[in-house]
């Protein structure tokens, strides 16, 4: 009749604590305080209550192994299921993105292990969407890289960078093809550009390949051909610029001497032609005046060597021909008496005077009139002294001097042309905009050709001169000008320089007199270095003096310089020692590395060292620095190892109370804690940054462990106090039946009921077996007496009751105020003289259960509150 004391809010019935079965499931399996004293034998049904719990499991096992990979369902039934690990099964057959998100969004509050799965997955998803958008992204580039007109190989190489970072099977496939018609069309370009060099190749080496017009013109032809089909290909846009057009001169230049080279083939062609005719007739019907005629009047070949043979062989063939011989006219008697009186003169030249003859004509046949103006001298003067020719001889000299004159006269015309061709060269010299020194170096070419044709066809007009000084003096003038703008700068640097000697003895003056700043000094040395290497041209008679005088000065300056200097390095290198002294493992090694570097920057801002000396000693401080950084990460990555050794140790330790935390009892959980405890303080520290995280984790977990013992206490406390109840129940319905005189009692009855009542510990197992007993024996003995004794009782009963009402805190009622309060005052007088003792309590309520009493249903009420407050408290 007390169950409605023992109940709490949210309790059904039949809904067995799980704590007396043990273990508890989930949250909805947590026990109901007091559950276990709702009635009588409530204790033995608790193995029966956690049945259901265990159907529902089997139940929800047996539907996970029916799924069969249907995703659908297995959404479903995470979202029905009430067991974690069923759930975290059940989401392996989840994988879709709508599926994900619907799971993730259920379970993100409800089953973290499930909710992580879920996210991982879908971040996977999102990943591998975003690599196919970035690879996607990176083939169309491919494709518009195809459609393009000019194909570059650093476009495709910035392709190949973006694909290899790209993971994306499902386009491997087609930028594949993509990049193997890329791969064609720069192979396609790299042979167009190659077979284009070949040719521009291929016409140079037809200058010298010695090849007949004929074959010229063919090879010509076949090279344009090959030409125009290079640029209708589809890659001739990637060429190159310069080669087409240096393909178009060559060919150009070559095409032009083409018809110079037929020419030259045809004069050879009717020469040799010639020389072969007249050899083959015969010797007899050759004259050869009419010879020489035909041969001045064959074409004139432009290689010297091809006409100075051909001279050869048709001075051989004259050669052979006999001379005429002449008949002189017969005397008058006058001449013959003169004659014979006058001293006989020798007739015909001799060889030297023939070889010259020979030399005249071939000078007029290349065309070199100043040798051949030389020659015919003298043969004058030869002719002088007495010599008399043959008329054969003279005849050859008389046509040989006709064609001096001849061609004297077309040099002297075409000399004409070839000065007013110079001149109106000359005057479209000022509109060309060419350097200064290239215009000088025309001019004086010019007025060299000038010079040249004057020895060749003879002194010009004066008119022509006149037109020709004045436009070299007009083309001229602006190289003048430039030339004296030159000069004048050449003067002004020579000032600049003086000034910059006598900034220089300024300083050394001021170095002597001890007011130096090194500092100053450096940066003056450096500036007047760099401004004398941009001094510019002096003339030739001042440079050598000015370097003299700066060189010594700079010397002068540069001697304390470069002692200081020697001085400072040596204290960069004891500050790069005392960096290499420095522990990496002390805690103050980065103080004492920003000190130097701190000293380090007052040295170089005091004295600023030559570059390379700068650069090679900031190398080496550098590469200090980086040393002890290098060995301090070293270190710190150690500690970092072993920090995380720790944490993973102290993981181990928090995963261990986590699995042992559903089976701990009372007896276990102590020595479970200490051992955890011990274990944990023994290891070292673990990274700061997961410290708070994992210390939070470890108590949490003893938390856990010691919520679980004392779960485990209060049921056993619970248990305890059921089974105390129901024996303290059955001792006062025996002890109310006593009272009752008709009332009959069977003792096989009551001991059968007493020997199936659980035990109720043995501190008061004893007490109430007593009770019990005698009870039972009052039954057969003195019942009227041991009633007696149970109404005396009651009074003892409800002051001891009341005394343990005080003690435990627990409300009497308002009928026994007055009483309470003064039990009250008599135990807090009491505690003040002697102290409270151990056990009292305890003892107490041992006591209140062996007294034998009746009790009516207020009394009774009120002993099972004290009861359960005992069992709540654990005592």
């Amino acid at each position: 009749m007390f169950e409605f004391l023992f109940k709490r809010q949210g309790d059904k019935p039949g809904n067995a604590p799980a704590a007396a079965g043990g273990k508890a499931a989930d949250k909805e399996a947590k026990p109901a305080a007091g559950a276990a004293l709702s009635a009588p034998g409530a204790a033995q049904g608790a193995p029966g209550q956690a049945r259901p719990a265990q159907q529902g499991r089997e139940q929800q096992t047996e539907a996970l192994r029916q799924l069969d990979g249907d995703e659908t369902r297995a959404v479903e039934f995470i979202l029905q299921a009430d067991f974690s690990e069923l759930r975290l099964a059940a989401a392996e057959h989840v994988h879709s993105r709508a599926a994900l998100e619907r799971v993730h969004a259920a379970m993100r509050n409800v089953d973290r292990r499930v909710a992580k799965l879920m996210q991982s997955r879908l971040d996977a998803i999102r990943h591998h969407d975003a690599e196919l958008a970035r690879g996607q992204a990176t083939l169309d580039q491919a494709r518009s890289l195809l459609q393009d007109q000019v194909l570059t190989p650093n476009h495709v190489a910035e392709l190949d960078r973006k694909w290899a970072v790209i993971s994306a099977p499902e386009l491997a496939d087609e930028f594949t093809s993509v990049r193997a018609q890329l791969g064609k069309r720069l192979e396609a370009q790299v042979q167009l550009q190659r077979a284009m060099i070949d040719r521009v190749a291929s016409l140079r080496a037809l200058e010298t390949a010695g090849l007949n017009a004929a074959e010229l013109a063919a090879r010509l032809d076949a090279l344009q051909q090959e030409q125009n089909a290079a640029l209708a290909a589809p890659e001739h846009a990637a060429l190159p610029r310069a080669l087409p057009a240096e393909f178009v001169n060559e060919h150009a230049r070559l095409s032009a001497s083409l018809a110079t080279l037929e020419q030259a083939q045809a004069a050879l062609a009717a020469r040799e032609a010639a020389l072969a005719e007249w050899r083959a007739q015969p010797v007899a019907e050759l004259q050869a005046d009419k010879l020489r005629q035909a041969w001045q009047k064959l074409p004139a070949l432009p290689q010297a060597a091809a006409a100075a043979a051909l001279q050869e062989s048709f001075d051989a063939l004259l050669g052979t021909l006999p001379q005429p011989v002449r008949k002189p006219a017969p005397a008058s008697p006058a001449v013959q008496a003169t004659a014979q009186s006058v001293k006989p003169v020798q007739k015909g030249a001799d060889q030297g005077f023939i070889d010259t003859m020979d030399a005249l004509e071939a000078a007029l046949q290349q065309g070199s009139l100043g040798t051949a103006a030389e020659l015919d001298k003298a043969l004058k003067e030869t002719k002088g002294k007495g010599m008399r020719l043959s008329a054969a001889q003279a005849d050859r000299l008389s046509h040989l001097r006709a064609e001096l004159k001849r061609l004297s006269d077309w040099a002297r015309w075409g000399g004409n042309v070839s000065r007013e061709e110079l001149i109106k060269t000359v005057e479209t010299l000022s509109t060309q905009n060419l350097p200064m020194a290239e215009l000088a170096k025309k001019v004086g070419s010019m007025r060299d050709r000038w010079k040249a044709l004057d020895s060749l066809s003879g002194a010009a007009p004066k008119s022509l001169w006149e037109r020709f000084d004045h436009a070299c003096t007009v083309a001229y003038a602006p190289a003048a000008a430039h030339f004296k703008h030159l000069a004048d700068e050449r003067h002004t640097n020579a000032a600049r320089g003086e000034a910059l000697v006598a900034e220089a003895q300024a300083e050394i003056a001021r170095l002597e007199s001890g007011e130096a700043d090194w500092k100053h000094v450096a940066g003056t040395v450096q500036r007047m270095r760099l401004a004398w290497s941009h001094l510019g041209a002096t003339d030739r008679k001042d440079k050598k003096r000015l370097d003299q005088q700066f060189a010594a000065a700079l010397t002068t300056l540069q001697g304390p310089l470069e002692e200081q200097r020697k001085a400072e390095m040596a204290g960069r290198e004891q500050l790069i020692d005392e960096v290499a002294s420095i522990d990496p493992h002390d805690r103050h090694a980065v103080d004492r590395l920003r000190d130097i570097q701190a000293r380090w920057q007052e040295h170089a801002r005091a004295l600023p060292l030559e570059r390379k000396a700068e650069q090679a000693l900031w190398q080496r401080f550098r590469a200090a620095c980086d040393e002890l950084f290098a060995a301090r990460k070293e270190s710190a990555h150690a500690a970092d190892t072993e920090r995380r050794a720790h944490e993973a140790a102290k993981e181990a330790i928090t995963a261990r109370l986590e699995a042992a935390a559903p089976d701990a009892t009372p007896a276990t959980a102590g020595k479970l804690l200490r051992e955890a405890a011990a274990e944990w303080h023994a290891i070292g520290p673990v990274p700061r940054a997961h410290e708070a995280r994992v210390e939070k984790r470890y108590h949490e977990a003893v938390a856990k462990v010691q919520h679980h013992a004392d779960l485990a206490r209060r049921a056993a406390g619970l248990a305890l106090a059921g089974a105390l109840r129901d024996k303290l129940r059955a001792c006062q319905e025996l002890e109310d039946s006593l009272a009752q005189p008709g009332q009959t009692i069977s003792a096989d009855d009551w001991r059968a009921r007493w020997a199936a009542l659980l035990p109720a510990g043995a501190e008061y197992d004893p007490v109430l077996d007593a009770r019990f007993e005698a009870a039972l024996n009052a039954v057969d003995g003195d019942r009227a007496g041991y009633a007696r004794l149970l109404e005396a009782n009651r009074a003892t009963l409800l002051q001891e009751l009341l005394r343990q009402e005080v003690a435990a805190g627990i409300d009497s009622g308002a009928e026994f105020a007055r009483d309470r309060l003064k039990l009250q005052v008599e135990a807090l007088q009491s505690t003040l003289k002697a102290g409270e003792k151990p056990g009292h309590k305890t003892s107490g309520l041992r006591q209140l259960c062996a007294l034998p009493a009746l009790v009516d249903d207020r009394t009774a009420l009120r002993i099972e509150q004290l009861l359960m407050r005992t069992a709540r408290e654990g005592k």
